[in-house]
């Protein structure tokens, strides 16, 4: 069932991602200007993330048909898969935002435009993309929130579950996704949707970030009260700015019940850079690349999956990929926190977070 009210009003909330899911989302890598050499080390590092979910939570995965045989035969027999056309492999940003009251769970089908549409997206088409909530709210047999006339994407929000977002002005205030609407009327949709009464708005995220900034790559609630933030320790790297910000921002607020935000800072990478054999293997977009040699991709070890029993971290083969996992394992002390090396999936724009779509679990 579509349904035109508001989940505020109807009682319903977005949980933190830290509380309990009754599975996760995924879609298939196959996009060949995304993926190089037909993404096939991305969906080997692919195949590692579905099975280290799949020990505590079902894992549903989108899969074009023309590519079904191939993944029912490359991904754990546990996996459901579910056939069905889609433009690109982020389901964090299209597959539904889940918001539930109780034991009752519902979809969200925000606006999806490629993040930024004609203004600034990164693709030209992105109508299977846009389509897909529907068509998994239906799967899911849940009844699915008609937001399309906002443009959206669940990368450029988190939840403490409490009645506390954060976001970016960077993304969520970009000319290509709501140029008619005020922050302040943003916000309002948010907490609407969302079942929220603050938001506390960072200016930036990642540089480089291709998203125009989604929080889930700088900043992720890990309990109510806490939040992890990445921290370049280089005050020269370009990160250094836009983190420090954000610290400050995050420093000065409190939550929607009036407590302080703790703030635990993890570390970042060595800048990652394009190389020419990633270049050299990623298909042309209307006949232009999309990388260029040299470029710094978004590396952030902010950009994990937490799963019910389990929470893994991007590593980028960095002397700080443990220092972030003991960050990270010290805040869930209930969970096993495990690294999986990213490089393959890094090249297409995303991590760990952004590839997934947890499904909370009613009550």
């Amino acid at each position: 069932m579509i349904l035109n009210t508001l989940p505020k009003e109807d009682g319903f909330r977005m949980p933190g991602e830290f509380e309990p899911h009754e599975g996760c989302i995924l879609i298939w890598p196959h996009r060949g200007d995304s993926w190089p050499y037909g993404g096939d080390a991305a969906k080997k590092v692919f195949r590692e993330l579905v099975r280290l979910i799949s020990e505590s939570e079902q894992v549903t995965v989108c899969v074009p048909p023309s590519e079904y045989d191939k993944a029912r035969d490359f991904l754990p027999d546990d996996t459901e898969l579910i056939q069905v056309e889609t433009d690109d492999s982020w389901a964090r940003d299209y597959a539904p935002t889940f918001v539930k009251k109780g034991n009752i769970t519902r979809g969200i089908n925000w606006c999806f435009n490629a993040w930024g549409g004609d203004y600034d997206g990164l693709y030209d088409y992105w109508a299977n993309d846009d389509n897909l909530c529907p068509s998994l709210c239906t799967h899911e047999n849940v009844d699915m929130y008609d937001a399309h006339h906002f443009v959206m994407e669940g990368g450029a929000v988190h939840s403490d579950g409490q009645g506390t977002l954060i976001t970016t002005e960077s993304c969520l205030l970009s000319p290509g996704r709501n140029p008619h609407m005020t922050k302040e009327a943003i916000e309002e949709t948010l907490c609407n949707y969302l079942g929220a009464s603050k938001v506390i708005w960072l200016p930036e995220g990642i540089v480089n970030d291709e998203t125009n900034g989604h929080v889930d790559n700088i900043c992720a609630f890990t309990s109510p009260g806490h939040v992890v933030l990445a921290f370049p320790e280089d005050k020269t790297d370009a990160q250094y700015e836009p983190s420090k910000k954000a610290l400050d921002v995050l420093r000065a607020s409190t939550d929607a019940a009036g407590n302080p935000i703790e703030v635990h800072l993890l570390p970042m990478p060595k800048p990652c850079l394009v190389t020419k054999h990633e270049l050299d293997g990623l298909d042309l977009l209307n006949g232009e690349p999309v990388r260029t040699v040299g470029e710094r991709l978004a590396a952030s070890y902010a950009n994990f999956y937490i799963a019910n029993k389990t929470v893994i971290v991007p590593g980028f083969d960095d002397d700080n990929d443990e220092v972030a996992r003991r960050i990270i394992a010290e805040l869930f002390p209930d969970r096993r926190v495990v690294t999986l090396q990213s490089r393959e999936v890094l090249i297409g724009g995303g991590n760990f977070h952004c590839l997934t779509q947890q499904i909370p679990k009613a009550e």
